[in-house]
């Protein structure tokens, strides 16, 4: 067990390393932009595995943290391609948004609500960029409408494959979330203080009989539930071409060889003549 080490992009390690209070500053002052000195203070906040749907087995582990100006953040890891992130993340925030306030509060209640999404997926494909950073701004003149949302998203697959000298301190966590291997580890932490500090404390977890048990059981169900959906693609593919092959089976008995053609090439064509043949 002595060279066992967690994957911090699985859900639970990472949400294991935010406990350590220097890790959670330094990790917040890299995405925030902030210098550590004006994070004076960071809460966390009671989170549980939230399921999108009850037939969701895989669920999303969150972390919730609390600043010391009351700004929340809300934390999210997803391995799996998820194409309607975006989505999910701007209903959670709102929920988080709008669960401030209770009867009779005004609207200056309302604080600051930071979305960080890190992603094992490439969500935005018209860009390369490994982090971005969203607000509410009006179109032309790009003023901001309200500063109260904010969402950053961390893509790991467009990381930079190489270490680079003056990466900045947003690509070091990343490379720190990716990383699997011990040598790894070792180069990130002599790069950044607070990096340095996780690092220690996943040594730490890593080695806890129980907790490695938890992670385990949680890496099992990430696996096991993309298996699950690599299965469901592959049986959806088995069976598209199935249908296809019938479909054109069909089309050549009935000597509806232009048909056939255009069903090639046309998916509204086809669906159209497997709704003909009851396919």
């Amino acid at each position: 067990m002595t060279d066992f080490l967690m994957k911090p992009k699985i859900d639970f390690a990472f949400k294991e390393i935010m406990m350590d209070e220097p890790a959670r500053i330094g990790f917040l002052s890299a995405i925030l932009k902030l210098n550590p000195s004006e994070i004076r203070n960071t809460q966390i906040l009671n989170t549980n595995l939230r399921k999108l749907h009850d037939e969701e087995k895989q669920g999303i582990l969150d972390v919730r943290i609390l600043m010391n100006d009351d700004t929340e953040i809300d934390i999210e890891i997803q391995l799996s391609i998820l194409n309607v992130w975006a989505d999910r993340a701007l209903f959670y925030l709102a929920k988080m948004y709008t669960e401030q306030i209770n009867s009779g509060d005004d609207y200056t209640t309302f604080k600051k609500c930071v979305s960080i999404s890190i992603l094992d997926f490439e969500l935005f494909k018209d860009s390369s960029e490994f982090y971005s950073c969203f607000h509410i701004r009006e179109d032309i003149r790009h003023t901001i409408y309200t500063d109260k949302m904010e969402f950053h998203v961390l893509e790991l697959p467009k990381l930079p494959k190489e270490l680079r000298e003056d990466s900045s301190d947003i690509e070091l966590w990343g490379k720190f979330i990716s990383a699997e291997r011990k040598e790894e580890f070792d180069v990130l932490a002599e790069k950044n203080t607070y990096i340095g500090s996780a690092y220690q404390h996943l040594q730490v977890i890593s080695q806890d009989k129980q907790k490695r048990m938890e992670y385990e059981a949680r890496e099992k169900a990430v696996r096991d539930y993309n298996q699950g959906i690599l299965e469901a693609e592959q049986r959806g593919r088995e069976e598209g071409e199935a249908r296809v092959n019938k479909l054109h089976s069909s089309l050549i008995k009935d000597k509806r060889y232009s048909d056939l053609e255009r069903s090639a090439n046309d998916s509204s064509f086809q669906k159209q003549l497997m709704s003909e043949y009851g396919i």
